[in-house]
């Protein structure tokens, strides 16, 4: 047996081995009813409980940190972590670079994928009639126009708008994942070329969307956002149009 094949088997063996601590720690999370923010056993308990070596441990409560399943406070001890989606928007963000440098368009396709799930949402939110009473919603609709007249709509208040549309349905996963999609999109379009675009512009697709929502009108607020991403995929293709080609050496 090669030296190679020798070191092969013995990372997949490591590898193994720490899958199946991380799934013994996050069943004794389940076991004891801990919830978010509780008190994990110290790593010498943990050891002693799971059986395990000090190394294994350690790589697993590694792994599980990167995933935020568990949160290691240096100097407090460890804790069930909130839950993180920070991996997810590595990986997205790393393949999409590589698609880029294969010629395909991963951006646009994130882009395809969260205008589904807001189009879904935004639905859910007026079938439900929750649309009426977002005091929050009406003023981040009045700051994104005060922007405007200013020249310039914020990422910030752009994001905040998209998060309030939803607020009403209470679901902590909707805002997460859009989170995760928006800092995908926002480190990748740095990646092109700047494209201007006209701050009254950007403020007018939002106010149809907002005047749409809070009229409950299903079929006006749905046909808004699609024109709002219409927008974004007008201004990521001239934005391609106008980057340098990263396959072409000359360029």
């Amino acid at each position: 047996m090669t030296a190679a094949r020798t070191r092969g088997r013995a990372t997949r063996g490591r590898s193994s081995r720490t899958e199946e601590v991380q799934q013994r720690i996050k069943q004794l999370i389940l076991e004891r009813g801990l919830a978010v923010g509780d008190p994990m056993p110290t790593e010498f308990e943990l050891v002693e409980e799971l059986d395990v070596s000090r190394n294994s441990l350690r790589e697993a409560l590694k792994a599980l940190q990167a995933v935020g399943i568990v949160e290691i406070r240096h100097g407090f001890g460890m804790y069930v972590g909130t839950m993180s989606l920070g991996a997810l928007v590595d990986e997205l963000t790393f393949h999409a670079r590589i698609s880029k440098r294969q010629g395909r368009d991963d951006l646009a396709h994130l882009v395809d994928v969260r205008e589904v799930l807001e189009r879904g949402l935004i639905e859910q939110v007026i079938d439900r009639g929750l649309q009426a009473g977002n005091t929050e919603l009406d003023e981040i609709m009045r700051r994104m126009d005060a922007e405007a007249g200013s020249g310039q709509v914020t990422p910030e208040t752009d994001r905040i708008f998209h998060e309030l549309l939803y607020k009403p349905l209470a679901n902590p996963i909707v805002n997460q994942l859009l989170g995760a999609f928006w800092d995908v999109y926002r480190t990748l379009q740095h990646d092109l070329a700047p494209v201007e675009q006209e701050a009254a512009d950007v403020a007018q697709r939002h106010r149809d969307i907002y005047e749409a929502l809070r009229a409950g009108d299903r079929e006006a607020a749905t046909a808004a956002m699609a024109a709002h991403f219409r927008g974004i995929r007008d201004r990521l293709d001239r934005a391609r149009d106008e980057a340098p080609d990263e396959r072409d050496p000359e360029s």
